[in-house]
Parts: C-alpha cells; sequence; structure tokens
C-alpha cells in the first residue's frame, strides 16, 4: 500500500489536542503506510507524545503555531487575519503538494473559505459543498449535501451539488446514474421556495441526472434515493436534529437494556445484535463530511468530536486520498457539464 500524509489542524474544534493528538496516534498505530503533520502549538502537542513507540514518532511531524481560528470567528476575516493559523498551515500542506489530504475540527466558514483559495475550485464548480454518507434502512449509502458551508444557494448552486453528488456517488459506490432529489416541504411541484423550484426546473431538463424529484426530511433514511440536496442552512439542522434523535435512541435503548432481570438476560442472548444496531444509530461513527468540489480533499470533523469519532474522521480522509478522489471527479464532472452547456 502506498504511503499516505495527512496534515492535521489539531488546534481545531471544541477539545483540540487532547482529543485530536490521541487520535492521530490511534491512527498511526493501525496504519503503517500513515505520516502525519500536526499542526498547533508544539508545546501542547509534545508532551501528548512521549509515551508513543520510536516507530510511531518517526512517522510525525510538528508545524508550530500558536495562532487558532475561533468557532465564532467570521470567514473572511479569518483568511485576511489567521494567515499563521493551524487550519490554514494544514490546507497549506495540501496545495503544496506535501500532505494529501487535510483534516479539522475548526471553523467550518472558514475551512470552507481558505480552502477555496488555497486550493482552487474544480472546472465549473463555483462553491465546494461538505457532503457525508448517511445509512439507511435498505443498507446502502445515502449521501447528503450541502451540511452547512453554504448557508443560503441560488438554483445554479443547488444544481452544480446535485451534479457533484451524482458523480460522487457513481464513482465511490460504483453504481450508474444514482437517484438525485431535492430535500423539500413536500413532494408537490408545487411546493418549496424559488431555488428549490429552479434548482427542479434546471434538473429536470438535464438527463445526465437522475433526477427523481423533491424528498421530505421524513424519507432521508428510507434509502428510496442515492443522493439528497439542499442548501447549508437546511442541511447542517437536518444532520445536527438526526444526531440528537440518534444519541437519545441509543441512550435510551441502553437504559432499557439495564431494567429488569428478563430484559438482562434476554440482552446477553442478542447483545452482538444489539451493538450493531447502537454502532449504526452512533453518529460518532460515521463523522466526517468532505468538502466536495475542491481541486485538493478536506475532510471536515465535527466540532465536538471525541477521540473515537475524529479518528473516524482521519480514516475517512485516508479513504478520499487513498481513492484519489478530485481526480475521480474532474473528468466524469467535465463532461457532464460540458454536455449540459453545448
Amino acid at each position: 500500500m502506498n504511503n499516505l500524509t495527512l496534515a492535521l489542524d489539531v488546534m481545531g474544534g471544541d477539545y483540540g489536542p487532547p482529543v485530536t493528538v490521541p487520535a492521530a496516534l490511534q491512527a498511526l498505530t493501525s496504519h503503517s503506510h500513515l505520516h502525519l503533520i500536526l499542526v498547533g502549538d508544539q508545546h501542547t502537542i509534545s508532551p501528548l507524545l512521549h509515551d508513543c513507540h520510536e516507530d510511531i514518532r518517526r512517522r510525525i511531524d510538528i508545524i508550530h503555531t500558536t495562532d487558532v481560528v475561533a468557532m465564532n470567528e467570521r470567514p473572511v476575516h479569518a483568511l485576511r487575519k489567521n494567515k499563521h493559523s493551524s487550519m490554514r498551515l494544514a490546507l497549506e500542506q495540501v496545495k503544496s503538494g506535501r500532505a494529501d489530504a487535510c483534516l479539522s475540527a475548526g471553523n467550518t466558514g472558514a475551512l470552507m473559505t481558505m480552502a477555496k483559495v488555497l486550493l482552487k475550485m474544480l472546472p465549473g464548480i463555483d462553491r465546494p459543498a461538505l457532503v457525508t454518507s448517511l445509512p439507511s434502512a435498505i443498507g446502502k449509502p445515502v449521501y447528503l449535501l450541502d451540511l452547512g458551508a453554504n448557508v443560503s444557494c441560488d438554483s445554479e448552486t443547488l444544481f452544480q451539488f446535485a451534479v457533484m453528488g451524482s458523480v460522487l456517488y457513481e464513482l465511490v459506490e460504483k453504481r450508474a446514474r444514482p437517484n438525485v432529489a431535492l430535500l423539500n416541504v413536500g413532494i408537490e411541484e408545487i411546493k418549496g421556495n424559488d431555488q428549490v423550484q429552479q434548482a427542479a426546473q434546471l434538473l429536470q431538463f438535464t438527463p445526465q441526472i437522475n433526477y427523481s424529484g423533491f424528498i421530505e426530511g421524513d424519507d432521508i433514511y428510507t434509502g428510496c434515493v442515492d443522493v439528497i440536496v439542499c442548501d447549508g442552512f437546511v442541511g447542517n439542522i437536518t444532520l445536527k436534529t438526526s444526531e440528537g434523535i440518534a444519541k437519545l435512541l441509543v441512550h435510551q435503548l441502553r437504559k432499557g437494556l439495564t431494567e429488569g432481570i428478563v430484559v438482562r438476560f434476554l440482552a446477553k442472548l442478542i447483545a452482538p445484535r444489539i451493538q450493531k444496531v447502537l454502532n449504526q444509530m452512533n453518529p460518532d461513527h460515521y463523522n466526517g463530511a468532505s468538502l466536495l468540489g475542491l481541486r485538493g480533499i478536506v475532510v471536515k470533523s465535527h466540532g465536538n468530536a471525541d477521540q473515537a469519532a475524529f479518528l473516524q474522521a482521519i480514516n475517512l480522509a485516508m479513504t478520499e486520498a487513498q481513492r484519489r478522489l478530485p481526480e475521480m471527479i474532474h473528468d466524469r464532472l467535465e463532461s457532464i457539464l460540458l454536455d449540459i452547456n453545448s
């Protein structure tokens, strides 16, 4: 297996190095071909590396900076003023070719803005979109985008997201002509705001995209479509609400399994199946969203990710680097957009 190098913004997110560095060490232990560039305060990072094996330590580089993009900082301000921030320096490792991908749990808007400026967009795409793979009732993945990188979108942007999502699903899941739908307040053609209505019209007259119409929130996890498109405002609330419900269900299920002797006995008999269900419901097991449409690979982790969740985001960044996702998307995307515009 070819060696991979990831640049981690270890200062980003709610917890910073106490979570990101142990997750990084866990990834290095599991993957002997992995090399990590840890970007952040060396005085905070170094003590967390004291007990790691020498073989692992040799696969770590540290880029020191004490500058951090605050979670509440405006993206444009971060771009102009935080030129030595851990987030920006991590992105610059991808730009220079030193790293194959970048991962951050920091400010989403700042990450999107910096990535767009530093790494540039693929031809025909104006904005990157955060996309993630969600579980479904029938076992296949469902791709949802945008998850918060673009709070408001016009119809052309939603259309581009639909094209990117379709191409991504086709390439990664090896399925031709995946079903694409727009998330809306109803499935009727008259429903929705102007942006959604106009995006629907664009998609209806694009034979290269297998457009299935509108979808409501209660069908997101049924697997009735493959790709679901919305603006970042709707997508972020949808994802966070789903995660909150999943955590509630996991809590209630675990609580119920400890009540009563008979229930505890039955729980032991079906423990493997219960654990599988709990894992599917736990959002930490699918943490990480890709910024789709860039010329480089950038993965966004939840800001409140714990060590296990941040490790999942590292694994996603590795997978996308191994696939060389931007190169995979570029040719297919270009041919579709060329057909559409001709």
